[in-house]
C-alpha cells in the first residue's frame, strides 16, 4: 500500500493527521531496542500536525510523519551530524532547504535520525551515540551512514525519511534494511542546510517502502536552490503518476568486472533475479569502475580531512577514533592527488556517458553482502578481510563519484535483506521508477517492513 491513501483522507477529514502523528510516536516511544532517533520533536510535532488538520485540503503530503538524518538543519536546534562536537554550534537559524519543502508540503517531522559521526562510515556504529539496530535483527548494523533514517522506515516508526549520500550512505542502508532509498543526480536536490562532508560528492534524498512514497517525495523535494551552489536550475522531473508498464521495454545492461568481484552469494542472486526479468538484457563494462571507486575513496578523505582540519587540530581527542584515523589519513595525502582525481572524475564521465549510448538502465549491487553484525570489524571480500566501514560501499562509490543517479531496491528473496542498485542516465531518475515500478509490480522488488520492538 502506498501513502496516497493515507494523505488522501487526511485532505477530506476521515483521518486527522493528529491520530497519524499519535500512532508514529508509539513507535518512537519504543525505539531504544533500535536506537534509530537522537532526538523526538513530540510537542512540535503535534503542534504541526494540528495545523495541518486546520489547513485547506490538497497539501502533497498532508500529515505524513517523517524524520531527518541528525545533519540536516532544524529551526532553533544545533545541528549535532554524529558528533559531540557540534555541540558547541549555535542552533540552525532556519529549516535545510529538504525539510522545509516537506514540511510545506503538509509532512510533520518527528525527530532526527542517528548516523555515523560527520557521515564518514557505511555501519552507523556511532562511538557516541551507540549503535543503530538493524530492525530485520537486532544483532546486525543498519549500514550507513543514515542508518537510523533507514531502519525507522524499516521498522514502521514513519513512512518516509531523509538521508545523505556522499559514497552510498543512503544506498547501503536501503539494501540492509530492505527499503528504497534514492540517491538523485548530484545537483538535483538541494543540500542547503545540511552539514557538508565532501562537497564534491554529497547528495540528499528519501526512503521509503514503495517506489509510489519514493516518487511523490522526491516531487516535492526537487526545484534549484540559490543557497546550494551545486543544485542546479533546471526543469523538474516529475515523477507524478508513474508509467508501470515501460520499465519492460527498457535496454538493461547487467554490470560486471568489478561489480561482481567480491559479491556474496545473496549479493549475486538478487542482481540476477532483477537482471533476468528484462527481455533487452546484455552484460555491461564500465572498466573504469575500479579506478572510479578509488578515485572517490581519495576525494573523500582528501576534502573531509580538508574540512575537519581546524577540528581535527585543537580537538582530535573527541572524534570517533575509526573517523579521526581516516580523516587524519587523508590530511597526509599530497595536495596534487586531488588535482589528478578530477582529472579522473572528468574521464570516467565520459566513459559512463558512452555506456549510457546503449542502454537506458544499469543493474548493480548494493552492496556486498547483507548486514554484518554489530560490531564485527571486517568482512571478506574475495578472500581478504577488510574493513566493514571503508567497504560496504565498494558498489555504491563508482557511481557517486560520478553523480549517476541511482535507486536502491530491495529484492524478495529469504533471509537477510539485500538489495541491487537501478542506475540511470544523469537527470534519468523517472527511469529508476518507471523500471522499479514495473519489477515492483511483478513481485521481483518488494520491501519488508518488520514491526518496531515493544517498548
Amino acid at each position: 500500500m502506498t501513502l496516497r491513501s493515507d494523505i488522501e483522507a487526511v485532505n477530506s477529514g476521515a483521518r486527522t493527521a493528529a491520530a497519524w502523528l499519535e500512532q508514529s510516536l508509539g513507535c518512537t516511544s519504543a525505539d531504544e531496542g533500535l536506537n534509530c532517533l537522537t532526538a523526538v520533536f513530540a510537542d512540535e510535532a503535534r503542534e504541526a500536525a494540528q495545523t495541518v488538520d486546520l489547513a485547506p485540503c490538497g497539501q502533497v503530503l498532508a500529515g505524513v510523519p517523517f524524520v531527518a538524518k541528525d545533519l540536516f538543519d532544524i529551526a532553533g536546534r544545533t545541528t549535532m551530524a554524529g558528533s559531540i562536537l557540534n555541540a558547541e554550534h549555535a542552533p540552525a537559524g532556519a529549516d535545510a532547504t529538504a525539510v522545509a519543502r516537506l514540511k510545506a508540503a503538509g509532512a510533520v517531522l518527528v525527530g532526527l535520525a542517528n548516523m555515523d559521526e560527520y557521515a564518514y562510515g557505511f555501519s552507523t556504529e556511532n562511538h557516541h551515540l551507540g549503535p543503530t539496530r538493524n530492525p530485520h535483527d537486532p544483532t546486525r548494523i543498519a549500514g550507513g551512514s543514515s542508518g537510523g533514517s533507514a531502519a525507522a522506515v524499516a521498522a514502521g516508526m514513519v513512512p518516509i525519511s531523509l538521508g545523505s549520500d556522499t559514497n552510498g550512505s543512503i544506498r547501503v542502508p536501503a539494501s540492509l534494511c530492505g527499503i528504497f532509498g534514492l540517491k538523485p543526480t548530484f545537483g538535483r536536490l538541494s543540500r542547503a542546510g545540511t552539514f557538508p562532508f565532501v562537497a564534491s560528492l554529497d547528495h540528499i534524498g528519501p526512503f521509503a517502502r514503495c517506489v509510489d512514497d519514493i516518487a511523490l517525495v522526491y516531487d516535492v523535494l526537487q526545484g534549484s536552490d540559490p543557497f546550494d551552489p551545486a543544485c542546479v536550475d533546471r526543469p523538474s522531473d516529475l515523477a507524478g503518476t508513474l508509467d508501470r508498464s515501460i520499465g519492460r521495454t527498457f535496454k538493461v545492461g547487467l554490470l560486471d568486472g568489478w561489480f561482481r568481484q567480491g559479491a556474496t552469494t545473496d549479493a549475486l542472486a538478487a542482481v540476477e533475479k532483477v537482471a533476468t526479468a528484462f527481455a533487452n538484457l546484455r552484460s555491461a563494462n564500465w572498466a573504469g569502475a575500479e579506478v572510479a571507486r578509488s578515485s572517490a575513496f581519495c576525494m573523500t578523505a582528501i576534502e573531509g580531512a580538508s574540512f575537519h582540519f581546524s577540528r581535527l587540530s585543537r580537538q582530535a581527542a573527541s572524534f570517533d577514533p575509526a573517523v579521526r584515523d581516516r580523516l587524519l589519513a587523508g590530511a597526509l595525502m599530497p595536495a596534487h592527488l586531488g588535482q589528478q582525481v578530477r582529472r579522473v572524475r572528468r574521464s570516467m564521465i565520459q566513459e559512463v556517458d558512452r555506456l549510457f549510448r546503449d542502454f537506458d538502465l544499469l543493474i548493480a549491487p548494493a552492496t556486498p553482502c547483507s548486514a554484518p553484525r554489530i560490531g564485527e570489524a571486517t568482512i571478506e571480500i574475495d578472500g581478504v578481510e577488510v574493513p566493514v566501514r571503508a567497504n560496504l560501499g565498494i558498489y555504491t562509490q563508482p557511481v557517486s563519484f560520478v553523480g549517476l543517479p541511482a535507486l536502491a531496491s530491495p529484492v524478495d528473496l529469504p533471509g537477510m535483506p539485500i538489495g541491487v542498485q537501478l542506475i540511470a542516465a544523469p537527470w534519468n531518475e523517472r527511469v529508476l521508477l518507471q523500471a522499479a515500478a514495473w519489477l515492483e509490480d511483478r513481485g521481483i522488488l518488494a520491501s519488508r517492513p518488520c514491526p518496531v520492538p515493544e517498548a
